[in-house]
């Protein structure tokens, strides 16, 4: 019998589309994974298990069958969007648990397409931190169990990468797609600013927050993407070179990133390189002021989300950031930091069509109760692991993450590509080709 846990979106769409198996036969096959290795990994906090078999023999019944691009396949969704009858928790004990009257409009449009959600998955409270725990469960890496899958859309990437579900939708405001990405060994992007609906707590974090895929392989992340934005992302045939700017130094002063994540860049180039690319060194105009900037957007955004919930219910990192970021809103809303950070990355990008960077500066801390300790701690060990996302999301400029190689541990390492607005298609495309120079492994080796 043929397994389809562990396959691509694509591949599963074209068997249920052909007729080769029925989208119930697959969300089943799903379901019994998520029981049988859920236990293990913690990446949702609610399956819907009945509600899925439903709705994938509602997809089988339909007349479109044979156009659905994402005909039977099972979607994990991150739970800070809504699900129609579902509560979206926000990885808090703060947030009402009540139903969502209607679908978020990016799980809406993948519904249309014939994707089947069959649950919500584990976030840090209200998405704040690059780790994901909380009082509904901690997300670990599946290739390294010991370790956190990342955050915030940690039980999303957790759950691709165990192979529970082959996409999963996140969204990323200060790293939060790239980061477990590249933690577990995944594709996603990162879109730029009003490519796909956002939509994301009170405000989208002042507008740096983007939706997106989480995928095992690019061909999926594209597909997802697509569906998203509804839009397609296929590049132009006529360009094949890109010139492609090199660098592993890290935006923020003081954070040094580690020789596996600057050694997957250099592989990287080089092998662009024989690719026809144009890769050089080159380090982009970061100010000193990132750092600052940065932790001013953080914090006020999450002062934004945490008004009206009562305080005694979230925990007290979360309270700390809320009550730093408050004295920032007024700089935040009325300033023009952001505005100076493009201005001086601008001709930067103008020079080069492609950064490539490292995903990460070094592997995700240990699995534990990081909600539980101080918020000084939590910004620290944040900071110095992923140091190298949040300049995208200020910008509001497409970025990826793509795996590449593995580190001494054996699980993923991953390279980062940024481009200027509006060259999804471009980073997509330098995705693909590196896949192709250099296959990954999909999921993770739990059975």
């Amino acid at each position: 019998m043929t397994s389809w846990a562990g396959r691509t979106a694509t591949d599963i769409a074209a068997a249920v589309r052909e007729k080769r198996v029925t989208p119930r036969e697959v969300v089943a096959e799903h379901l019994e994974r998520i029981a049988r290795l859920d236990g293990r990994i913690g990446a949702f906090r609610k399956v819907r298990a009945e509600a899925a078999l439903a709705e994938a023999d509602e997809v089988a019944a339909r007349a479109d069958l044979a156009e659905l691009p994402l005909a039977g396949v099972p979607l994990a969704v991150k739970d800070n969007l809504a699900v129609r009858g579902e509560a979206h928790r926000d990885g808090s004990a703060a947030t009402p648990d009540t139903p969502a009257d209607a679908d978020h409009v990016t799980v809406a449009r993948l519904r249309a397409a014939g994707a089947v959600v069959v649950g919500l998955t584990n976030v840090p409270e209200l998405c704040i931190f690059g780790t994901t725990e909380g009082v509904h469960g901690t997300a670990r890496n599946p290739w390294d169990t010991a370790r956190n899958a990342g955050g915030s859309s940690g039980g999303s990437a957790a759950a691709v990468a165990a192979g529970l579900v082959p996409i999963a939708l996140g969204n990323d405001g200060m790293g939060s797609l790239r980061i477990p990405a590249a933690n577990c060994g995944l594709v996603t992007i990162k879109p730029g600013f009003g490519v796909v609906p956002a939509g994301i707590g009170n405000g989208d974090w002042f507008g740096m927050s983007e939706n997106g895929p989480l995928a095992t392989s690019v061909e999926d992340a594209r597909l997802m993407l697509s569906v998203l934005a509804e839009t397609g992302f296929e590049s132009a045939a006529e360009r094949s070179s890109y010139r492609i700017a090199v660098s592993v130094r890290s935006p923020l002063a003081g954070v040094s990133v580690t020789k596996p994540y600057t050694n997957a860049v250099r592989e990287a180039a080089g092998l662009l390189a024989g690719a026809g690319h144009q890769p050089r060194p080159a380090e982009p105009p970061y100010p000193m002021s990132l750092s600052v900037t940065s932790l001013q957007h953080w914090t006020a955004g999450t002062a934004v989300d945490a008004a009206g919930l009562d305080p005694a219910l979230l925990a007290r990192r979360t309270r700390v950031h809320a009550a730093i970021g408050r004295r920032f809103l007024g700089a935040v809303r009325g300033g023009d930091s952001r505005d100076r950070l493009r201005a001086r990355l601008t001709p930067f990008f103008a020079e080069h069509d492609v950064l490539l960077a490292p995903a990460l500066a070094r592997r995700s801390p240990k699995a534990g109760p990081w909600h539980e300790r101080g918020w000084l701690r939590n910004v620290l060990v944040n900071t110095n692991y992923s140091p190298l996302t949040p300049p995208w999301n200020l910008t509001g400029w497409p970025a990826m993450s793509v795996p590449f190689g593995t580190l001494p541990s054996g699980a993923p390492c991953a390279v980062q590509l940024v481009g200027r607005p509006g060259s999804e298609a471009v980073l997509l495309e330098v995705a693909q080709q590196l896949e192709t120079l250099r296959p990954w492994q999909r999921t993770a080796p739990l059975d």
